[in-house]
């Protein structure tokens, strides 16, 4: 039992001296776990589901008309915003707002129409985000007590509203708003695009730590002896890692494609270029891992500890619409956030190249600092 006990004691030794092990192994789950439990409402400062952003048209103008968009306004579960119809439909379509109401014309004296004498009820047309179907649900049904709580005040007030019936005097028009006809949502096009987020992202750790493991055993050292610059000998592990992650994500796309038929309903030049630039991306953050790390153990924790956080805040796991405002507007300096996004505008969303040229800009300047830095930081023998 003492030989046991003195060989156990040693190994909690070592690992209590290996700060950074300890520190992934408290932080990570710590910091997983307190997100999800903030997103998903666990009493702790996010009691409150984040607001449903929605523009409203209001073509109508009466003071019906404009009674409901005040209680819509007023309304903590809805961030409304006014605009006009095209600007709601494109709004949508990019994913900038989860849905728009269109209330029409006369839609008070068809209303009241409906409610006296019977006749045809008028549509408010809801344009919604295919990807939030639920929300749409919980829209609709703020969008018919709104009607119904406003029909009843001017009623009450004598001001010439509909009165009649408990029916709603109106009905409601829901449009899912893609690119174009025949572009449908898929789920699994957001899951395989973050799951191939996440796991490019790991790849690039080990990339980077493999590059300490061979630092430490000389190689590095050895082969500077050779008539090679330091840019060729860098950047050739950068392009292979980067021609690497590509054709993972394209491997992944394919079998998406071909069992759970995900397409490519946008520009094709736009997905090869938003895979291209993250693909480059994470093979220089790889590199930018070894740089900072002495030890490839040491490096390896605390490298997945970041991949972690960038793969959390740039919804490869759960979608951004989700996250408190706050948050989302955080979210918008991530590389992880760029990729998830330019994904999902090529794939179900159906967008053209134009919708997606920042996020491959911004990605493939990201590669470039990343690059820059290592190459100034590089050490070429361990200390």
């Amino acid at each position: 039992m003492i030989p046991f006990l003195a060989l156990m004691r040693k190994d909690l030794k070592l690992f209590l001296l290996d700060r950074r092990a300890v520190l992934m192994t408290v932080v990570a789950p710590i910091a997983i776990a307190s997100f999800f439990g903030y997103i998903f409402g666990g009493g702790a400062g996010n009691s409150q589901p984040s607001p449903i952003s929605v523009f409203v048209t209001d073509q109508d103008g009466s003071a019906f008309s404009r009674g409901i968009v005040d209680r819509l306004k007023a309304d903590t579960s809805l961030d409304v915003k006014d605009a006009t119809a095209e600007s709601s439909r494109d709004a949508v379509r990019q994913g900038k707002a989860t849905a728009a109401l269109v209330i029409p014309k006369n839609f008070s004296v068809s209303a009241g129409a409906a409610f006296l004498f019977g006749g045809a009820k008028p549509e408010i047309s809801i344009l919604f985000d295919p990807s939030r179907s639920l929300e749409m649900r919980i829209l609709e049904g703020v969008m018919t007590g709104a009607v119904m709580e406003t029909a009843g005040k001017q009623m009450m007030s004598g001001a010439g509203a509909p009165r009649g019936g408990l029916a709603p005097p109106f009905r409601i028009s829901s449009e899912a708003v893609t690119s174009g006809v025949g572009v449908k949502y898929n789920g699994y096009a957001h899951s395989f695009g973050g799951m191939g987020i996440q796991f490019l992202l790991m790849v690039g750790v080990e990339v980077g730590v493999a590059m300490l493991l061979l630092r430490q055993r000389g190689v590095w050292k050895r082969m500077r002896a050779a008539p090679l610059s330091r840019g060729l000998l860098l950047g050739s592990r950068v392009a292979s890692s980067a021609v690497t992650s590509m054709a993972t994500l394209i491997i992944l796309f394919t079998f998406a494609r071909v069992v759970f038929g995900v397409r490519i309903q946008g520009s094709m030049l736009g997905f090869v270029g938003v895979c291209a630039a993250f693909s480059l991306m994470t093979a220089a953050f790889g590199l930018l891992i070894a740089t900072f790390g002495r030890t490839a153990e040491a490096t390896r924790g605390l490298a997945i500890l970041v991949t972690l956080l960038m793969v959390m805040l740039g919804g490869a796991w759960v979608p951004t619409f989700v996250f408190p405002k706050w948050l989302r507007t955080i979210t918008v300096v991530f590389p992880t956030r760029w990729a998830m996004d330019g994904l999902d505008a090529v794939t179900w969303r159906g967008l053209g190249f134009s919708a997606v040229a920042l996020q491959i800009s911004l990605l493939f300047g990201c590669a470039v600092v990343f690059g820059a830095l290592a190459a100034m930081r590089f050490r070429w023998e361990a200390d």
